[in-house]
């Protein structure tokens, strides 16, 4: 299991404009690397919209926000364009970053099981390093959650 203090795993994932955006992209900035089931499904959408209400204070924290899931470069692009979402969304149809990040669980709903993203949500460091994992988010107050982690270790510009 990924944890504070490794390393975060490089990876290059298609956006919903077909641009291919890397980790090392964002390297000097904290990225809030959010893992998210489905493309407008209710609780998505919730976290998703959550994480645009308040990019102005990310921006702010010298942060950025980026949302993976394994839906389709189409759909990320109708899901932002829908809710207006101004931060990046990728796509990992092949499920190799979701798995590098070991995020692909197996789920129970109402006794049912099956495979599918856990929702989790990565803050990295300004060097690549993880900062925080937070595991089975709950949207409800999660992104107040991360903004706390980010701005309670704000580093020292010289």
């Amino acid at each position: 299991m990924l944890k504070e203090g490794d390393k975060a795993p490089e990876f290059s994932l298609k956006d919903s404009n077909g641009n291919t955006v890397s980790l090392k992209d964002f390297h000097g900035k904290k990225v809030v690397l959010y893992f998210y089931p489905k493309d407008d499904t209710p609780g998505c959408t919730k976290e998703a919209c959550s994480f645009r209400d308040n990019l102005p204070e990310f921006g702010k924290l010298n942060a950025v926000v980026l949302g993976i899931s394994a839906d389709s470069e189409a759909s990320h692009k109708k899901f932002a364009s829908k809710y207006e979402l101004p931060f990046t969304l990728l796509s990992d149809p092949d499920k190799q970053v979701i798995q590098e990040y070991e995020v692909w669980k197996e789920k129970n709903l109402y006794g049912k099981k099956s495979m599918g993203i856990e929702r989790t949500t990565f803050v990295i460091d300004e060097n690549g390093r993880i900062m925080r994992v937070f595991p089975k988010v709950k949207v409800d107050g999660h992104v107040e959650e991360v903004m706390n982690v980010i701005g309670s270790r704000k580093e020292t510009v010289s």
